[in-house]
């Protein structure tokens, strides 16, 4: 796929945020979404694609179904894959990094155990990759204060904080996303609609570089215009039926074993309507514990729900603890043999991270031809 032609960005890039959501530009992107996996099944060489994680807690399944399987599903496509660990990310918003290392290990454990191939997927941390972190210099010379601090990103980060401080890492993180992205040269990221802003910061850095800094040579920009892939991922909602987050309680995750997972289960928001129904907007607990039971057993949620008719809540958790446990069987039983080996995990880490290493001094090379600092 051939780079979009660099252009002047606005000195406002709150203008160029709010363009990324507005209807039209979202009806554009899901069509280009559309095309873009249209030549990913004829040719998916021209993409490189990078998503990741911040390792803050263990993966649950709402993160399986709501990107871990997509990136299963792009890398067995034969795209080009990079998968950051943003381990430098945990600190942006917390006071230490907490038990980072076996956080990290975890988290390896889960992207292996659900399919993630080493041999296909670079993955790599934060931390072990200098020249991705050394672009947040000439980055932070193209954005100003005042667009930092409007940022839709660092608006929410500084919300989920409780109002605390904002530290400069904080501050930055768009510009360190950017960095994330395009330090690998990056030209498809996997994202939903609300994460379209961030995508859009990345790509008024690149822009802005270009205008400011100039190429390696006449041809293309020292870096592409990343496309968003927006996400056809399912939400799972948390057991309590609110957003599933490890910090309020309400989640399964991947490596928890079957016994763990039926108590869960059994403790899960319903209603006193002993009829069965798929209904998002007036039964959203129910509903979400139906679609829970589908997306496992890949059946329909009204089907579901017609099945088990006037069993009431007890039969539907039970169906939907057998469903989660069937699914998540052979992941779990992967998983606890990668867990036993920590060595093994950790050479695929560094393997990851001695790929990134190169592809990222590759790119700071051209970074430093651009701005005539090659000395």
């Amino acid at each position: 796929m051939s780079d979009h032609p660099a252009t002047m960005a606005s000195d406002d890039s709150g203008e160029d945020l709010a363009q990324s959501t507005s209807d039209a530009s979202l009806r554009r992107t899901e069509a280009r979404s559309i095309e873009i996996e249209e030549q990913i099944a004829k040719d998916p060489s021209g993409f490189r694609v990078m998503t990741g994680d911040r390792p803050t807690g263990n993966l649950h399944i709402g993160h399986y179904f709501g990107s871990l399987a997509n990136r299963v599903r792009i890398q067995n496509a034969g795209v080009e894959t990079f998968i950051l660990i943003a381990d430098y990310q945990v600190i942006t918003d917390r006071d230490g990094t907490g038990p980072i290392h076996d956080r990290v290990l975890s988290m390896m454990a889960d992207y292996l155990a659900i399919g993630l191939d080493p041999a296909r997927t670079t993955i790599y941390a934060h931390s072990a990759v200098p020249a991705l972190n050394q672009l947040l210099l000439p980055f932070l010379s193209v954005v100003t204060d005042a667009e930092l601090r409007r940022n839709p990103t660092v608006k929410a980060e500084l919300e989920a904080t409780g109002d605390r401080p904002m530290s400069g890492l904080l501050l930055t993180y768009p510009v360190h996303q950017a960095a994330d992205i395009l330090f690998c040269k990056a030209n498809l990221v996997p994202v939903g609609k609300d994460q379209l802003p961030h995508l859009e910061q990345t790509r008024v850095v690149a822009r802005r570089f270009d205008e400011r800094y100039g190429r390696v040579d006449l041809t293309r920009p020292v870096f592409p215009q990343a496309e968003a892939l927006l996400s056809k991922a399912s939400t799972v909602l948390g057991l309590d039926g609110t957003k599933m987050s490890k910090s309020k309680g309400n989640v399964i995750e991947i490596g928890m074993d079957a016994d763990t997972t039926a108590k869960l289960i059994k403790k899960a928001v319903t209603d006193s309507d002993r009829h069965i129904t798929y209904d998002p907007t007036n039964r959203p607990e129910v509903s979400n514990l139906l679609m829970l039971a589908s997306l496992c057993t890949g059946g329909d949620p009204v089907a579901i729900a017609e099945e088990i008719g006037d069993g009431g809540g007890g039969t539907l958790k039970k169906v939907v603890t057998d469903a989660v446990n069937e699914f998540f069987a052979p992941i779990r039983a992967r998983r606890v043999e990668l867990a036993a080996d920590p060595g093994y995990l950790m050479d695929v880490l560094r393997t990851g991270n001695a790929h990134a290493n190169e592809v990222g001094n590759a790119t700071l090379d051209e970074v430093r031809q651009a701005m005539n600092m090659v000395y």
